[in-house]
Order: C-alpha cells, then sequence, then structure tokens
C-alpha cells in the first residue's frame, strides 16, 4: 500500500533513511535529527513530502521528493531526493508503486517533470528506473555545495 506519511511516521521515515544510508555506503553521512525532520516535513513551512510504502503491517519503503521550478517551461516540477525500499521487500511492486503515486502527483499539480539522482554504481536501480522509461541526463552535471562552502560565499556579502 502506498499512501501520504503523517507525522506518526518519522520515526519510520527516519529508519529507512539510515537503512538507505547503509544501501549506499554513506552512513557515516547522516547525522539527521528527527525532531528536525519532523518540523521540516510537517512544520509551518514544510520543505519536503513523504510518501510511503507499507506491507505486512508495516513501513517498508518510502519516496522523499520537493518542488522545484523550470523556467523554460514555466512549470513546476518534483525532485525525487530518495526513493527506497527495504531488500526483503523488493521485486514486489512497491518500488513502482512509489513512482506511480509520484507521477501521479505530478500530474495533478500540472508538473512538467518529474527528476532525481541515481548512483552510477547503483545498476539494479538505473536498469529499474529505465525500463519505466526514465533516461539519463548525460550532459549536466551535479554540482554541490557544502554547509561551509555555503557558509564561506555568504560571508563574502
Amino acid at each position: 500500500m502506498i499512501r501520504p506519511a503523517t507525522p506518526a511516521d518519522v520515526p519510520s521515515i527516519a529508519a529507512l533513511i539510515r537503512a538507505l544510508a547503509e544501501y549506499e555506503k554513506l552512513s557515516h553521512e547522516v547525522v539527521l535529527d528527527e525532531a528536525t525532520l519532523r518540523d521540516h516535513l510537517f512544520g509551518p513551512r514544510p520543505f519536503a513530502e513523504v510518501l510511503m510504502a507499507e506491507a505486512d503491517g508495516r513501513a517498508v519503503g518510502f519516496a522523499l521528493f520537493f518542488f522545484n521550478y523550470s523556467t523554460f517551461l514555466a512549470k513546476p516540477g518534483i525532485y525525487l531526493e530518495d526513493l527506497f525500499v527495504l531488500p526483503e521487500y523488493r521485486g514486489h511492486g512497491l518500488g513502482k508503486g512509489l513512482l506511480i503515486a509520484l507521477a501521479k502527483l505530478a500530474e495533478e499539480r500540472d508538473c512538467g517533470r518529474l527528476e532525481w539522482a541515481v548512483l552510477d554504481w547503483n545498476e539494479p536501480s538505473i536498469r529499474f528506473y529505465q525500463a519505466l522509461g526514465a533516461r539519463p541526463k548525460d550532459e549536466w552535471v551535479l554540482y554541490r555545495m557544502t554547509r561551509e562552502a555555503i557558509s564561506a560565499l555568504a560571508a563574502e556579502g
């Protein structure tokens, strides 16, 4: 079953984020605080939304997303930050179900795009996404500023 997350799901979301980080070999980067996560998802100014995948009466997957904007299309878009299903529940349609629910949201909200990034070594996910019709944007290079770089740039002003 796929459904929107509620504040009561925050501990499950946090646990799934940690499981995703372990799968991506990035556990050392997880410093999330559940209270902050709850505020950022369900507080007065939500920054992101989450869809939950449930099976056997428990949360086994999630999709965390937020809106971006295409100036060329003059339309909002959905950026999928994380999509994860616990390994033992893969192959049962839950990942596809999460993406279908996101595609429906994108249509309901008149979005021009649904985008995400995938680690270049994650061949199972790449094959899964391509089977659904997604295509890589090889001509674009992702850039990131970390907290230190943001602070240094902000200090210049």
